[in-house]
């Protein structure tokens, strides 16, 4: 699916952005950094009480700039490969050449390594030097560190965090050990090429620390260390490969968002770690006052999760056992406030308890908690993982949950139905308002699937969540035939960003396309131009479920004024790394939905695409590919782990019923209309 000879999945710059916010970054699910950033952060590492928590901010020995002083005609380019998550500079003169790659290594998750790599061009004989500037200094205004012992040649350091997030909490330790850097590197004139690698290993323990540390010197010693970190990218890629017969530009986008989301998933396989999620502007960000501070919020379960459970149902499941973790803060936090249940915090960092700094919001956006919810339904409709419900603690959470939306519910006598009060909506332009439909269509999803999964446990489902699911308000102006936002919403109102177009998607709440595309008419012009960078394709999104394919088309190209060069990154006002504008269109507007039986597709392609292609969509242990044209879509299984005894796949379409059985390594071809994918209740032959 060429455009061009340009390689979509590499980004080449001759000079670097001049707001360092934009740089390239190198991380993992564990370690994180931007380019030539004299700090690191640690996944789950976070130092300050509650609304001062933020990412602990570690030295970084691996910010290091490569030059030559003096020389004369150098070409100089900078690439992210993402195709094997590094970054690499390279300095290029007449007769010779220098390269520094630098990567956090995706498999060996403790690890981050560069190279320094000289080569001739030419018969000179010349000795070749080249400069490493490295402002690395190990302090830190986060941690009290301390110098240890050198360890096979590596210096080490090691201390706590400074304050813990709650009152008699732990303090988080962290280990690092580093190859010293040298000031200058130089090519002997006997020598025609030779390469320098330098490790950085980073832990809670200095016993894992030194192990992985040990780990990478013998992978270097084997000549292996990159390679194995190029194979585990590569082995990633298999699984979730998106690519279109399109504009380059487009092209790029999606590489660029899916390396940044890929980055922050651990590896399949135990992790050797915790997982404490992801935030919007990844582990590359969130020192003190700067992207969310790192916390973690409903962006990850969302818009992040839906694209990695697609994928990587393994990844997803971390996430999950991450907000089970923290389940006791989410009690705590209800119960403060004076509810049953569990409310999760608008924001999030290690324990759980509310972190945003900021009180009102942390108070009233409570839709948080819903949207915590979505993600674990949308995992047991595509996994059917009981085992994480029945005995991993998702049940305990589901449970939490429903009371919680019970407390919040009061009753109205004048309408005869269930009310939340003083509540922000997604839209943050407006607060203490009452009944935000957003918030109480989400609390009523979330009473539906506790009741749902309770029956299916065999648990007594409570009445009272059956009875507030039912009778919740979500607000309906059937004379206009709209959603309000809230009770005395007025029409014009300027709203800040995507809000009551959510009812559509992610949220799926039954509508007819009448009261959808009023929805979409009455806030697409009121919504602020310059909002969030997931505003616009959410539009783009309900457009294109209307077949609207030109309105649809305008919408996604105001994706793109977010997407900065040259390393794509997103970015308003903060950079949004693993918060992408073009998520949503990954999985809803050209592939599916998931419901609670079947899969969902109604694909419909914007004008400047003509094809495409996603592999790897898991679903109920099998892997999907799909390749979408303007008037057919193909469907293969291309590998299949569910159990042999459980039912085969199969394609239905909508307006038909016709089914078309689903075998591993054979492709169907069906005509581009709507329909969905289910196990089969009987056999075809």
């Amino acid at each position: 699916m060429a455009d061009g000879k340009e390689d979509p999945a590499m980004f080449t710059s001759t000079s670097l952005p001049s707001d360092p916010r934009l740089l390239a970054t190198v991380t993992n699910a564990y370690l994180g950094t931007r380019v030539y950033r004299d700090i690191l952060h640690i996944n789950g590492v976070y130092n300050g009480a509650v609304g001062d928590t933020h990412r602990a901010d570690i030295p970084s020995p691996v910010n290091v700039r490569m030059m030559v002083p003096g020389a004369d005609s150098l070409a100089e380019t900078f690439t992210l490969n993402t195709r094997t998550g590094t970054f690499s500079h390279v300095l290029q003169a007449t007769d010779y050449g220098a390269t520094h790659q630098i990567y956090a290594h995706h498999s060996l998750v403790h690890l981050m390594a560069f190279s320094i790599t000289i080569w001739r061009s030419a018969h000179t004989t010349q000795p070749i030097t080249v400069q490493l500037q490295t402002p690395f200094v190990p302090k830190s205004q986060d941690l009290d560190l301390n110098q240890g012992p050198d360890f096979q040649g590596a210096h080490y350091i090691y201390g706590k965090t400074w304050v813990p997030e709650v009152d008699g909490g732990p303090c988080p330790t962290v280990h690092m050990l580093w190859t010293p850097v040298p000031q200058t590197l130089t090519l002997r004139g006997e020598e025609w090429e030779r390469s320098w690698e330098f490790l950085m290993a980073v832990a809670e323990s200095e016993e894992e620390a030194k192990r992985s540390y040990s780990e990478g010197l013998a992978l270097i010693a084997a000549g292996s260390l990159h390679s194995s970190h190029v194979h585990a990218w590569a082995m990633l890629w298999r699984g979730c490969c998106i690519d279109l017969d399109g504009p380059l530009p487009l092209r790029q986008a999606l590489y660029g968002c899916l390396y940044y989301l890929l980055s922050a998933i651990p590896p399949r396989g135990n992790p050797g770690f915790l997982f404490h999620g992801i935030s919007p502007g990844g582990l590359s960000n969130g020192t003190q006052g700067e992207d969310y501070w790192g916390h973690v919020f409903w962006d990850q379960d969302t818009w992040m999760f839906p694209n990695i459970l697609l994928f990587y149902p393994e990844a997803a499941r971390a996430i999950l056992e991450y907000r089970i973790r923290t389940l006791e803060g989410a009690l705590r936090n209800a119960q403060e406030q004076g509810y049953k249940g569990a409310k999760f915090p608008w924001e999030s960092a290690a324990t759980g308890r509310e972190v945003c700094p900021e009180e009102i919001y942390g108070a009233q956006e409570i839709h948080v908690t819903g949207d915590v919810l979505m993600a674990f339904e949308q995992y047991y409709c595509t996994t059917q993982d009981q085992k994480l419900f029945r005995e991993d603690g998702g049940w305990k959470l589901v449970d939490a949950v429903a009371q919680y939306w019970c407390s919040r519910m009061v009753w109205s006598e004048e309408e005869q139905c269930y009310h939340i009060k003083g509540v922000m909506p997604p839209d943050e332009y407006h607060y203490r308002v009452d009944n935000s439909v957003y918030t109480n269509a989400v609390a009523q999803r979330s009473l539906n699937f506790a009741a749902d999964i309770a029956r299916d446990f065999l648990i007594p489902v409570p009445e009272e969540w059956v009875d507030c699911a039912k009778k919740i308000k979500v607000p309906f102006d059937a004379e206009k035939k709209y959603h309000p936002e809230y009770d005395g919403y007025s029409p014009g109102e300027p709203v800040k960003q995507a809000d009551v177009v959510l009812l559509g998607f992610p949220l799926m709440h039954p509508m007819s396309s009448e009261v959808r595309r009023n929805d979409l008419e009455m806030y697409e012009p009121v919504t602020e131009l310059d909002g969030p960078a997931m505003t616009w394709s959410m539009f783009a999104v309900g457009w294109l479920e209307l077949k609207e394919v030109q309105r649809a088309q305008s919408q996604l190209n105001k994706c793109f004024s977010n997407i900065t060069e040259p390393f794509k990154v997103s970015c308003v006002s903060s950079p949004f790394l693993c918060r992408h504008p073009l998520f949503p269109l990954l999985t809803c507007s050209c592939l599916s939905r998931i419901t609670r039986s079947s899969l969902r597709f109604n694909p419909a392609l914007p004008n400047d695409i003509n094809k495409l292609k996603v592999t790897g969509v898991s679903y109920f242990g099998n892997k999907l590919k799909f390749t979408i044209a303007k008037e057919e879509i193909r469907i293969k299984v291309i590998e299949s782990r569910q159990d042999p005894l459980a039912p085969p796949l199969e394609a239905v379409l909508e307006e038909s019923g016709q089914r078309f059985p689903l075998r591993e390594g054979q492709s169907i071809s069906i005509p581009m209309a709507a329909g969905w994918i289910q196990r089969s209740s009987t056999e075809i032959f």
